[in-house]
């Protein structure tokens, strides 16, 4: 196997996309749902039931393991992959993101952010360098530049003036990140819902060269149609040979109109989340487990579906679990969720080889406007 990171595309069905991403820790499947594992771990999963699910890749996050139990200890003890017993690939995100929504008292400059942190108030700062620095520690298969994601609605000017640090953050990014043979290092492109700034970033980040590309600033208060807007010219704005990553998205509906644009990788805590709160995706739409229309109902949460919640226990236990806050509830609804994504994820995949997308996107929305299954 190559020590080096690639991206071989497959084949293309309108703008969808399937290929593979080589790593020398395995290949990705594009495209991908990355699980994401925020502090060293998916909420609710052991790592080998989450690769049970079919996931390739999770996602790690900079931020929460800076404050705890920091990279550096995770160095000391062996690098992530080790720490949390998972041997497939890991993407970091940079930290930029949690600076911006979960951090206190943060202060921003052309150096970087300083700020306190949300668990004991302690003073961090955080740099395009201190950024890399801390993903190396880690051993990410894919890092990621170091960028700013303002929160939307937000002026053209702020959007424009975010955008422009963020492009100079990149390039700072590449220089501290160098050559590592067998880790990738990805770009991200900001500049809101305007056509233009899109167009004045990727040129930016194209000029410096990465491994991959994310689309970022997107699933921040835009809502799905502005969203969508982007979508439309944002993924063929960079470049074709290189994978293409939209952050922190989505809902299954998000994920396939993503895809169907020309996106490759995704990422989103809502399959662990809403597995946590009692809500579960099912090809009939979401089935909310708490509601007392479940209790007495011994049918699967899915009969089509081989995830070990649906083999093996009626949405009866199900309610009944949930209700009684017993642990076994997060753990099988968030196997079930993380099951799902993840065929849809090899449906649109086989879809897309045997250029079937439109119809396969076209039953998969049957399916759920078609909702749930009245109860017996």
């Amino acid at each position: 196997m190559s020590r080096r990171f690639s991206f071989d595309l497959k084949a293309t069905d309108g703008r969808a996309r399937t290929g593979v991403i080589h790593t020398p820790r395995g290949d990705i499947r594009t495209p991908a749902f990355m699980p994401v594992g925020t502090a060293a771990t998916v909420k609710a999963m052991m790592p080998e039931s989450v690769a049970a699910t079919g996931a390739d890749i999770l996602l790690g996050n900079t931020y929460h393991l800076m404050l705890r139990p920091t990279a550096e200890r995770i160095d000391r003890l062996g690098g992530l992959h080790k720490f949390m017993n998972w041997d497939k690939p890991i993407l970091t995100d940079s930290g930029g993101f949690q600076v911006m929504s979960l951090a206190e008292l943060r202060k921003l400059t052309e150096e970087g952010v300083t700020f306190k942190s949300h668990i004991d108030g302690s003073k961090h700062a955080l740099t395009p360098e201190r950024s890399m620095e801390i993903q190396k520690l880690l051993g990410s298969d894919i890092v990621m530049c170091f960028d700013e994601c303002p929160a939307l609605p937000a002026t053209e000017e702020e959007v424009a003036a975010s955008m422009r640090m963020s492009m100079r953050w990149a390039q700072r990014s590449r220089d501290a990140f160098g050559d590592r043979p067998g880790h990738a290092l990805f770009g991200i492109q900001q500049g809101g819902v305007t056509e233009s700034l899109r167009a004045e970033s990727a040129e930016a980040l194209r000029a410096i060269a990465f491994d991959g590309y994310a689309v970022g600033g997107l699933a921040v208060g835009e809502g799905q149609e502005a969203m969508f807007g982007v979508l439309d010219y944002a993924p063929e704005q960079l470049p074709k040979d290189k994978p293409r990553y939209l952050m922190g998205v989505g809902k299954p509906d998000d994920i396939v109109g993503a895809v169907k644009r020309g996106i490759d990788m995704m990422d989103c805590v809502l399959p662990s989340r809403s597995g946590r709160t009692g809500q579960v995706f099912t090809r009939h739409g979401v089935v909310n487990i708490k509601n007392a229309r479940h209790q007495d109902d011994p049918r699967p949460l899915d009969e089509a579906c081989t995830c070990p919640a649906c083999r093996n226990y009626s949405r009866a236990y199900l309610h009944h679990v949930f209700r009684s806050h017993e642990m076994i509830s997060g753990m099988l609804l968030t196997w079930h969720n993380l099951h799902y994504f993840q065929e849809i994820m090899q449906g649109m995949r086989d879809a897309i080889a045997e250029a079937r997308f439109d119809e396969w996107e076209a039953d998969f929305h049957r399916g759920r406007a078609a909702g749930d299954i009245a109860p017996l």
